[in-house]
């Protein structure tokens, strides 16, 4: 994954639209969006009412990562990167429609990071190894900083909640996995 990652091109990266939850540099680039969606915001931009997605011409250029993301047996949404720079934080907030009580989820995929990335969840550390895959449940108060020396980056998978995502988040919660976070293995 992170030699797809430092293979695409700096240009299709872009800021945060979100400025007032970070401090510093966090850039996402779209691999997923809603179908015809031209503007770069609007294709990193997570429509929750949005019931058609494509796959950006980013995506077609990181093979690895749609293989990966073939892995997944739930209905995919938007789908991203997120880096998180060196030196930066994003400030505590709540995703409002991202909990899966609610249908949809959202997915986590630690590709890059150092051992200064700290994720919060309700005040909680979440520590993410690269290759894990985990379901937060965002509605719920979270915050990340990055004081180590290099970017973190995460593959973010919005989804739709069913059977088999349901089954996995079971099968984390009884493993005894913080409440509101579960984690499972992914491929490769």
């Amino acid at each position: 994954m992170a030699r797809d990652v430092a293979g695409l091109p700096g240009e299709g990266w872009i800021p945060h639209f979100v400025t007032r939850n970070y401090r510093g540099e966090w850039t996402v680039l779209p691999l997923r969006c809603t179908a015809g969606a031209q503007h770069p915001v609007k294709m990193a931009y997570s429509d929750p009412v949005a019931t058609d997605y494509v796959a950006t011409p980013w995506l077609a250029r990181a093979p690895y990562l749609a293989e990966v993301l073939g892995n997944f047996a739930c209905p995919l949404r938007s789908v991203r990167l997120m880096r998180l720079g060196s030196g930066s934080h994003i400030l505590p907030h709540h995703d409002v429609d991202l909990a899966a009580e609610t249908g949809a989820a959202r997915l986590h995929v630690p590709i890059t990071g150092n051992a200064a990335v700290e994720f919060l969840l309700n005040g909680t550390p979440v520590p993410m190894a690269p290759g894990s895959a985990w379901y937060l449940r965002l509605s719920d108060e979270h915050a990340v900083t990055n004081d180590g020396p290099s970017d973190r980056v995460h593959l973010v998978i919005d989804c739709q909640v069913d059977d088999w995502l349901l089954g996995l988040l079971h099968q984390g919660a009884g493993q005894g996995k913080h409440p509101s976070s579960t984690m499972s293995r992914s491929s490769g």
